[in-house]
């Protein structure tokens, strides 16, 4: 069985050669020729919920780099999340990158160079959709009634376990399996107990919503596309682009506590969790930039970025919020980390982030910090 290094190598090689849900995006039905009638959907890379999520805010980021940038042939998105500003340059060349391997399987469904066949995943997703499961695995022994009642539990369990089976007995190659495995992301961020996160789940929440597994609405790539699962600050030492855009997480909320359960999915490995909310250890996938070390991880970053202009997505929060919600670089430090790169820009746009409270605090907006490298 190979591992997850090797899957990321294999794939590494490959691409030398050759990251919230909205209703506002649409999902167009379709309904499969199957036992059950059973109907699945298209579904886009916004069709997802996900903390600090630019999608309200992407006209103003392209329509901000587009002016201040102008002509150029590669961007780079390096802390990519689910890949919603990314998704704004498919025209160019991309470079996409998150710690999290659950948004790199996402980011090789959207934006991967590998080959898939389109009627090979529709035939899985229908199948997955019309299972019955009785038997328990790890998924219904561990998570049953928490984020997902139990009987949703059996299927996805059942289905991410054939999903691996079938990857390593060839029938399917990497990017198609990525693509089952978002799809199954995907549709259980649709039903998941939880307000958008796996931090917690509600107490006598609604469980009984049905598992339904969509098909993703992919376009066609650049060829040169590459895309990575790696530590940015180390990624940056061995990557160059036009146009590089940093989204770091703003406070000492980690993402990898938000979304510990679908991280779970993604990578299979079945470790033991704990806790009410049934979390794996997740050492390995803290940030710095949620802690007191931030503001060295920021400076050490820009100190080794390669491109002509560098694009930063900072909030306003300062000392707005609670502790857990306070900005960990200050502005006085990314415009002295900054300016020394280069000439500096800054553009703001009042925004109410999507977050894992209930705050409501005034003239919150988003910044983007625009550096030309010297």
């Amino acid at each position: 069985m190979p591992t997850k290094e090797q899957e990321k190598k294999n794939y590494y090689a490959a691409s030398i050669v050759s990251k919230r849900l909205s209703s506002k995006s649409s999902l167009r039905l379709i309904v499969s020729n199957n036992t059950h009638n059973q109907s699945s959907y298209y579904f886009s890379i916004n069709n997802r919920r996900y903390l600090g999520n630019k999608y309200k805010l992407n006209e103003f980021i392209r329509n901000t780099i587009e002016k201040e940038c102008g002509y150029f042939e590669t961007f780079a998105d390096l802390f990519a999340g689910t890949g919603s500003v990314a998704s704004l340059f498919q025209d160019k060349r991309l470079i996409v990158n998150d710690i999290l391997y659950s948004n790199y399987v996402c980011h090789q469904t959207w934006f991967g160079i590998e080959k898939y066949s389109k009627n090979k995943i529709e035939s899985y997703i229908k199948r997955y959709n019309n299972l019955s499961v009785k038997s328990e695995n790890y998924m219904s022994k561990n998570f049953a009634d928490t984020f997902f009642s139990k009987t949703n539990c059996k299927k996805i369990g059942f289905i991410r376990n054939d999903i691996e089976e079938n990857f390593n007995n060839g029938n399917i190659n990497f990017r198609e399996k990525c693509i089952l495995i978002t799809s199954l992301l995907y549709a259980m961020d649709k039903i998941a107990n939880t307000c958008g996160h796996y931090d917690a789940y509600r107490r006598n929440g609604e469980l009984d919503r049905e598992l339904i597994l969509g098909i993703p609405s992919i376009q066609a790539n650049n060829s040169k596309n590459e895309l990575y699962n790696e530590d940015i600050n180390n990624l940056v030492k061995f990557v160059s682009a036009d146009v590089i855009y940093l989204d770091p997480p703003y406070n000492s909320r980690q993402y990898c506590d938000a979304y510990h359960l679908l991280e779970n999915i993604a990578r299979w490995e079945k470790p033991e969790v704990y806790g009410v909310a049934k979390k794996m250890d997740r050492t390995s996938l803290k940030s710095n930039y949620c802690t007191n070390n931030a503001t060295q991880a920021f400076e050490d970053l820009i100190e080794n970025i390669k491109a002509k202009y560098i694009v930063l997505s900072y909030n306003n929060m300062a000392n707005k919020g609670n502790d857990r919600s306070n900005a960990k670089l200050s502005d006085d430090n990314i415009m002295r980390i900054l300016k020394a790169k280069g000439k500096v820009k800054v553009f703001s746009q009042d925004y109410k982030a999507f977050s894992t409270g209930k705050s409501n605090i005034a003239e919150n907006a988003e910044r983007l910090f625009i550096c030309q490298c010297c």
